[in-house]
């Protein structure tokens, strides 16, 4: 298996990125190889000033980025020699079996819709958010910011999507799927939220459990919780801000220290022709060898094949 990686992309590359390619090398195991997407001269000298053995990593050459600030399909379509579009290139090619990077979101998601394209029968692409719950497991929170409107049919699909990595790479068995509202009977929430009730009611695609609010986020009512981005992304970084809010103060709480971005390291779009994974702008080390052990755990699980074959 081979899993590239974006060394350029992040608030801190090179070198956070390095790292954590280091911490992932040692625990990927044999048979991986993490191909390395970006300036090759630099990561060598790196890797060689620490006395590290690169032998497990390849190398693809380029000094050219997509900065955090560019605009997404100008920036992907002007740099056919940035890492970003080196990396998607190398998915379509099947050189790699997964394509990481933490580099500009937007320019990941416009690789993922017009390199290695949406698999045919998918509306829309998303992301998803991991949720720790209560019991001491995780559950899936989608989409958590690529859509901010959705339609009741592209809230259904997420169900599909969501319930297939849930059973695939978190191992569950049935799960059971939410449609998160301000209530839990069916008449309640916009007119969105009842169509999208009305559709995934009688399915027979995932097992639809019904309306939930948002005091079940948290705990075990649903395995996954489908919503719009706008207010996916807004449960997923109010979260977030909890957890920050209690390392202020210096409380530590081994339920809330699970809400830590660096324990997931990334997330995959869900619905495209390959295994990519998106990793957050500020990621550490831990954080980058988490993104690279997800990669290894969705290649495995070959989750972009099965989504394909279930939509065909």
């Amino acid at each position: 298996m081979k899993i590239g990686f974006d060394i350029l992309g992040g608030d801190f590359a090179p070198n956070n990125c390095l790292e954590g390619a280091i911490l992932a090398a040692n625990e990927l195991g044999e048979g991986v190889t993490l191909v390395l997407i970006g300036d090759s001269d630099y990561a060598k000298k790196y890797f060689a000033d620490k006395n590290i053995n690169d032998s497990n990593f390849e190398y693809i050459h380029t000094i050219e980025n997509i900065e955090m600030g560019e605009h997404p399909t100008k920036a992907f379509s002007q740099k056919p020699n940035s890492s970003i579009f080196l990396g998607f290139k190398l998915l379509k090619e099947g050189v790699i079996n997964a394509f990481a990077s933490s580099g500009n979101t937007g320019a990941m998601l416009v690789g993922s819709m017009f390199t290695v394209k949406t698999i045919p029968g998918v509306i829309r692409p998303c992301i998803t958010g991991v949720i720790p719950k209560e019991n001491g497991g995780f559950g899936l929170i989608l989409d958590v910011g690529t859509n901010a409107d959705c339609k009741p049919d592209v809230l259904y699909q997420f169900g599909i999507l969501g319930s297939i990595y849930a059973k695939e790479v978190f191992k569950i068995a049935n799960p059971k799927v939410g449609l998160l509202n301000i209530g839990e009977e069916a008449e309640k929430g916009n007119l969105v939220s009842q169509a999208t009730h009305s559709l995934m009611k009688d399915s027979k695609d995932f097992n639809f459990i019904g309306n939930v609010e948002g005091r079940d986020v948290f705990n075990d009512t649903a395995d996954v919780i489908v919503c719009e981005g706008f207010v996916g992304n807004v449960v997923l970084k109010s979260a977030e801000a909890i957890y920050t809010l209690l390392k202020k103060r210096n409380r530590s709480d081994d339920y809330f220290d699970k809400f830590n971005y660096e324990v997931y390291g990334g997330t995959p779009v869900l619905g495209v022709n390959g295994n990519v994974i998106i990793g957050h702008g500020i990621s550490s080390p831990l954080a980058f060898k988490n993104m690279l052990l997800l990669a290894q755990d969705i290649a495995n699980a070959k989750l972009d094949e099965k989504i394909k074959h279930l939509f065909q």
